[in-house]
């Protein structure tokens, strides 16, 4: 999207404000699709948990997606977004038998991710096909905060443990129709993540009715100029060439799935801030905007970087400035960022906020959170009312502490 576009936006809808330009996601879709087009069975699964909003969900649907889901809510959400069952998958970490349950009756594709719960949900639905998701010791991503295939990770259950399940589907003769990995966010290298496929190759050699075999994702994308991303047409060529060589061992054409979530909206995403107040102290100059953790919490929480515009002055003279929030915290979206000079009142942009932005958007301070805009065919729609008092108060429930009267005797 074009800067003045980016600006009327802010104008019309006012601040903060995400906005999520359609074509850039549909044009990522096709990116990840086209790399992986020598797969006779191809199945790309949007990761919810990136960005939940209904309309984002029918954007894909429509694009031929799936979608990959952590939590019942999620299901739900999928469902009345027009998704059918069999094109959700479950797969979520740490829930209750209850939940994984819950979901099967919904008629979606199970992912278990631990020997017990899986033992259990064998034992009492030995008929409902389940996905199992290996830890295979390897951390691919370049992040520790959110690298989930190392061996202390809580997430899937380790290939030292095949024995054991194994014998939980021998005892319970349960179906497993998928195996699935997922190693981490940010790869930066594709020897790595090919190097975990292996891994995956040979766990799934031990089942003999597979339907799909899982990679996960965690493609990463640039946050800068000359910041490296993975590299998804070479990775698509080599991890294509094994895939179908192993279907061929295998006997049976295997659909190949991903579960991107990042890779698909991250560059899409842009953050609207107007500037409160620029403050002189005797070190630092702040740009004091009206967000904060909040709504943008990637920065604090994981040490990520956005790219911060002031839009509305492109040709300024770059200065230094240090942004922050107006949450009563430290809540720092960059340190000492080189940015054209910015005046109150300004609108601030910050880069790649379509992934794992507003969906960990909270009220902290009592703050609304904001509204949500697609930019699709050339038109700004709203997706997401900006939030009002009343929605802070919606689900609180007032008790009456004054004190109770007390009769009055009168003669």
């Amino acid at each position: 999207m074009l800067e003045n576009q980016l600006l009327k936006i802010a104008q019309d809808f006012g601040s903060p404000v995400y906005v999520y330009d359609a074509e850039k996601i549909e044009s990522q879709y096709k990116r990840l699709t086209n790399a992986f087009n020598s797969v006779k069975k191809l199945k790309i699964n949007y990761a919810v948990k990136a960005l939940s909003n209904i309309s984002i969900l029918k954007l894909f649907k429509s694009l031929g997606s799936g979608i990959d889901t952590v939590s019942i809510q999620e299901v739900q959400l999928g469902l009345a977004a027009g998704f059918s069952p069999d094109q959700i998958i479950f797969t979520p970490n740490g829930v209750s038998l209850d939940e994984i349950e819950e979901a099967a009756k919904l008629g979606v594709k199970i992912n278990i991710d631990n020997l017990s719960i899986l033992e259990q949900f064998g034992t009492k639905h030995p008929k409902v096909p389940v996905c199992i998701r290996i830890n295979p010791h390897v951390m691919a991503g370049g992040n520790a905060n959110i690298s989930v295939g190392h061996i202390d990770s809580k997430f899937g259950i380790s290939i030292h443990q095949i024995p054991h399940i194994l014998r939980i589907v021998e005892n319970t003769q349960m179906t497993i129709n998928g195996i699935h990995m997922h190693t981490g966010s940010d790869i930066l290298d594709i020897e790595v993540f090919l190097y975990a496929s292996e891994i995956l190759f040979e766990t799934a050699k031990q089942f003999k009715n597979l339907d799909f075999i899982d990679f996960g994702s965690g493609f990463k994308v640039p946050y800068k100029a000359g910041d490296i991303e993975t590299n998804i047409e070479e990775l698509g060529k080599k991890l294509s060439s094994r895939f179908n060589a192993f279907c061929k061992e295998y006997g049976k054409d295997l659909t190949l799935a991903f579960e991107p979530g990042k890779f698909l909206v991250s560059e899409s995403g842009s953050f609207l801030t107007k500037v409160n107040a620029v403050k002189q102290t005797t070190s630092t100059v702040f740009a004091q905007v009206d967000s904060g953790f909040n709504h943008l919490i990637r920065p604090m929480f994981y040490g990520s970087h956005h790219d911060i515009v002031n839009i509305s002055n492109p040709k300024g003279r770059e200065r230094f400035y240090t942004v922050v929030g107006y949450i009563c915290e430290t809540d720092t979206f960059g340190n000492n960022r080189r940015i054209n000079e910015i005046n109150e009142g300004d609108i601030l942009c910050f880069k790649n906020a379509g992934a794992y932005c507003f969906s960990m958007a909270s009220n902290y301070n009592s703050r609304f959170r904001p509204a949500e805009v697609l930019w699709h065919n050339n038109k700004a729609h709203v997706i997401r009312q900006r939030e009002t008092f009343d929605d802070i108060i919606r689900n609180q429930v007032e008790l009456d502490f004054s004190p109770k009267k007390k009769a009055v005797l009168t003669k």
